[in-house]
């Protein structure tokens, strides 16, 4: 087996190592309110365990939320994201 510097030199060189065989789901989502707003739904952080939607959605391992603006953001998943459009108020949605 090679050591940690043999492993790291096989990457650089493109062998070895695993191909990434995850699929995610990538979504750019139109929220009808601000994300701002949509943040007061977490008012109880302890319970929810975050204080806002970009903590709660990047809880879920695999899962990550990049506001692009007030409104918007894009986010990517190896997760079903139908529990967001059961969760917040979403104006439009674009999968890809």
């Amino acid at each position: 087996m090679p050591n940690r510097k043999e492993q790291v030199a096989e990457r650089k060189a493109g062998k070895g190592g695993q191909p990434m065989n995850t699929t995610y789901q990538t979504l750019i989502v139109k929220f009808s309110e601000p994300i701002t707003t949509l943040d007061g739904i977490f008012d109880d952080a302890q319970a929810w365990g975050t204080d806002t939607l970009k903590g709660w959605i990047d809880d879920y391992e695999s899962t990550r939320f990049t506001a692009t603006d007030s409104h918007t953001a894009v986010i990517t998943s190896e997760y079903n994201m139908e529990w967001l459009k059961r969760q917040t108020p979403i104006a439009e949605i674009q999968e890809f």
